[in-house]
């Protein structure tokens, strides 16, 4: 069984920053990609960032030079450090992977969301 489990949501004021942290754990043979998506109220999931194993990074548009992405593979983790947080920021930011077994099944995995909010 997988599980993955996020911190540091909040709530920060505009131009603050933030740091979320997603761990996972469980049988986990390898990790390809691992990714954060948000969704604010009313609105469908979106993307915000995605990593791959290798280190490569893509970002929404929107966050483009505000936010970071990053991984530590040994330790099954992915980071999103926000800067200059906006109030069209504020969502529910779920990280997800998607994680090997041994047997060669891959399944992708979401964790239970973490709220930030941007507001004075």
């Amino acid at each position: 069984q997988v599980q993955l489990v996020e911190s540091g949501g909040g709530l920060v004021q505009p131009g603050g920053s933030l740091r979320l942290s997603c761990a996972a754990s469980g049988s986990i043979f390898s990790i390809n990609a691992m990714g954060w998506y948000r969704q604010a109220p009313g609105k469908q999931r979106e993307l915000v960032a995605v990593i791959t194993s290798g280190g490569s990074t893509n970002y929404r548009d929107s966050v483009k030079g505000r936010f970071t992405i990053s991984r530590d593979n040994a330790k099954n983790t992915v980071n999103l450090q926000m800067n200059s947080l906006k109030p069209e920021d504020t969502a529910v930011y779920y990280c997800n992977a998607d994680i090997n077994f041994r047997g060669g099944t891959s399944y992708r995995y979401w964790g239970q969301g973490t709220q930030v909010t941007v507001s004075s």
